[in-house]
């Protein structure tokens, strides 16, 4: 179904996981997408080929959105590649990784954020969407308690959301609406692998606890379905095992 067609969406961080998948289904609805990557450039060519052989529309580019020239690169690519932008997914984040610096998870969480927002509804009409993934650990983490080595980057996206929420009023005088999705610990991603190899048995007891985790692709079937969802701005859609984090917060 091309419930999509006529939207042009950049996904960032979509090289691999969960924004690989977002990028691959919105595009299986008709959506142009730009897939971004910071260094792993093959694995975003095979996802923009994989999108091509079956009859969708898309193209990758290497963006750093920690950098000045990162969020102003796709957006300059969906409108000259796609002809403009109305749908910004906020995948992109990070800050477990190792020799990036102490600031690092704030600079891609939060600073990185909003640079790409800005960029973004300069070209953005009205009618557009903005959808930004977060995690209950992060989402929560004023109320309730996360794993030690989880924390920082918790709070860093924390931080990113709540910058990103302190837009609403200016979006909305853009008729450009914000959405949060958060979600569960996901099986499969890196940051569940890292995780897990910081606190050996980790995501096992949060399965255990929560249930069951979602996939890769439940997941990104779930921000998917966000995009065109009639909600208000603001909005925060919870995926997985929400209701221990609901009851304690």
């Amino acid at each position: 179904m091309a419930t999509l067609e006529g939207t042009t969406a950049i996904v960032t961080g979509s090289s691999r996981g969960i924004g690989a998948d977002v990028a691959q289904q919105l595009a299986a609805q008709g959506a142009a997408v730009v897939v971004n990557y910071r260094q792993k450039a093959p694995r975003a060519n095979k996802v923009v080929a994989g999108i091509e052989a079956a009859g969708g529309r898309a193209v990758a580019v290497g963006a750093d959105l920690t950098t000045p020239e990162g969020p102003a690169a796709l957006v300059d690519t969906a409108v000259s590649t796609f002809g403009g932008l109305n749908l910004l997914v906020l995948n992109a984040s990070g800050g477990m990784e190792t020799g990036l610096g102490e600031d690092y998870a704030l600079k891609l969480n939060r600073d990185a954020q909003l640079a790409m927002l800005d960029a973004a509804t300069e070209v953005m009409p009205a009618g557009s969407r903005v959808v930004f993934i977060t995690s209950h650990q992060a989402h929560f983490i004023e109320k309730v308690e996360t794993m030690d080595a989880y924390e920082p980057v918790a709070r860093s996206k924390r931080a990113g959301e709540d910058a990103l929420r302190a837009r609403i009023p200016q979006l909305e005088e853009k008729g450009i609406s914000l959405i949060v999705v958060s979600g569960d610990m996901i099986e499969g991603t890196v940051t569940a692998t890292l995780l897990d190899r910081a606190t050996p048995g980790a995501i096992e007891a949060r399965r255990q606890e929560a249930g069951r985790l979602y996939s890769v692709a439940e997941f990104a079937t779930e921000i998917v379905r966000m995009v065109t969802a009639d909600v208000p701005t603001g909005h925060t859609e919870y995926v997985g095992g929400a209701q221990d984090f609901l009851a304690k917060s």
